[in-house]
């Protein structure tokens, strides 16, 4: 049986705490310390709360200009946010870290992306849920499948395992 998916809207809070999972990653400055920093910044914003993180994992550069490896983690979060106050959170956080990008899919200092939240499927002008690459991008299916080995990817297609969909 099927769990029905939430009704809300982006910019509503939902009712109880919903997990989410993000997806962090770095290829410019000191890539390990970024992603520690990115996460201690996190769990400073009320309504996030980090429960597990994975192990970082490095991976090459997926599009975009000649650049180089990444460092990437995943962090499954539990939100009492709205999709958009978390994307806003995302925001700060980078922003805070003073996030250095100059070309589009170029080299970063920092990314973060909300891959899922909740059960959520929704495509807006701000942000579409589940990410929409967040399938054929090694670079979060591996280190999801680390913190979470049973865990599966929500969309309108259906739910698929990630452990599927990395092999």
């Amino acid at each position: 049986m099927t769990r029905p998916r939430p009704a809300y809207e982006l910019d509503e809070d939902p009712p109880a705490p919903v997990p989410a999972v993000l997806a962090l990653g770095s290829n410019l400055g000191d890539r390990g310390e970024m992603l520690r920093s990115a996460v201690r910044a996190l769990t400073t914003y009320e309504g996030v709360r980090v429960r597990a993180l994975s192990p970082v994992v490095e991976t090459r550069a997926v599009g975009g200009p000649e650049q180089g490896d990444y460092l990437n983690a995943v962090a499954l979060v539990t939100t009492s946010l709205s999709p958009l106050g978390l994307l806003a959170v995302c925001q700060q956080v980078q922003s805070e870290l003073h996030r250095s990008r100059t070309v589009r899919w170029g080299p970063r200092t920092l990314d973060i992306d909300i891959i899922t939240f909740d059960d959520v499927v929704v495509s807006s002008r701000d942000l579409e849920l589940p990410h929409p690459r967040a399938a054929g991008r090694a670079f979060v299916l591996l280190p999801w499948s680390r913190v979470d080995p049973e865990a599966t990817l929500v969309t309108d297609q259906g739910a698929e395992r990630i452990a599927t969909l990395l092999a």
